[in-house]
């Protein structure tokens, strides 16, 4: 098989019919779809097993008890998957009927290519990027490539980044067999950012393919803005630079890191009235013993190569950086 589409949804019922209309009318058929539940309550998986029935490709569901967060949820998934290429899709997110045909095309760009970024449009402006692939900095600030920026529908040729946003990406077996799955302690956000990350350390490679295109809605579970959402990414940003930023840069950028990263931090307060990202940061800390014996065998691996750092931005001005958080992962 060559691909295994893997959809985690928590309560996305009204989503889900246009998902799977999206996927029943691809044009490329060798597929599966595992559709992995987190204990919905709104008639998620009736609706999936009723509507998945009528069609031809193999499905897989599993119904989880609880909620058991996104990155363990997908690597119930990656493990599950038969295909020699593992595709990642939210659950509000609808690509277009040539999406995988595209994505499989892409998989033959050459050695160590390991992960490859659909184009993602909003689905309530679709002249507008979504996300064309996770872009980050040397202060280790990931965002969304080439977010609300206006679309080019005539791009042709794959572009090399840093790697693929997980709401619609397509990663290769052979290298989650090689440097594992997501992190599942980061629960939600940036478990991408983090599996891109040591994907390059080890030498793989990402390509946008915008000829793939999905339509996003975006944030549709926890919305854009909640303590929820800024209390993850404020924990899992720390947890992420600990893990996988290795020593020698990490000593030259670590002042301007603490200082953005205080930006960030009094700048979310003032605009969110509550603590949730000085409160992520802090839960952060709490495990940094923990993440020290991670960032210890990341790093003892060898590399190949220092690919990622050339792909990292530049330091921007301060108010350069505040724009990103519009788009920030």
């Amino acid at each position: 098989m060559r691909i295994s589409v893997v959809v985690i949804n928590y309560n996305g019922e009204r989503h889900l019919a246009q998902l799977i209309d999206a996927l029943q009318a691809q044009t490329l058929r060798d597929f599966e779809f595992i559709f992995i539940d987190n204990a919905s309550v709104d008639g998620s998986v009736a609706l999936v097993e009723r509507l998945c029935a009528q069609g031809e490709t193999t499905f897989t569901l599993i119904a989880n008890p609880k909620n058991v967060g996104f990155a363990p949820a997908c690597n119930q998934g990656f493990r599950l998957a038969q295909g020699s290429w593992v595709a990642l899709l939210n659950n509000d997110a609808f690509p277009e009927p040539d999406w995988l045909e595209h994505l499989w095309a892409a998989t033959q760009g050459g050695s160590r290519l390991g992960m490859i970024a659909a184009k993602m449009l909003f689905a309530h402006a679709p002249d507008r990027i979504n996300s064309a692939g996770i872009a980050i900095d040397r202060v280790g600030i990931a965002w969304d490539w080439r977010g609300g920026e206006k679309d080019t529908p005539n791009e042709q040729a794959p572009i090399e980044i840093f790697g693929p946003c997980g709401g619609a990406a397509l990663y290769s077996a052979e290298m989650l067999d090689e440097i594992g799955l997501f992190d599942e302690d980061f629960f939600l956000y940036l478990e991408d950012v983090d599996l891109a990350w040591r994907a390059q350390l080890a030498g793989w490679r990402c390509v946008l393919e915008p000829k793939a295109r999905v339509y996003h809605v975006h944030s549709a579970t926890f919305g854009n803005a909640s303590p929820f959402k800024s209390y993850l990414l404020g924990r899992n940003k720390v947890w992420l630079i600990i893990k996988n930023y290795p020593s020698p840069w990490l000593l030259v950028y670590l002042p301007v890191i603490l200082g953005y990263d205080l930006m960030s931090v009094i700048v979310g307060t003032i605009r969110s009235r509550n603590f949730s990202a000085l409160q992520g940061r802090l839960a952060a800390l709490r495990q940094l013993p923990h993440f020290l014996r991670k960032r210890r065998q990341i790093q003892a691996q060898p590399r190949s190569g220092d690919n990622w750092q050339t792909l990292m931005a530049p330091l921007a001005l301060p108010s350069a950086v505040l724009k990103r958080y519009a788009h920030l992962r």
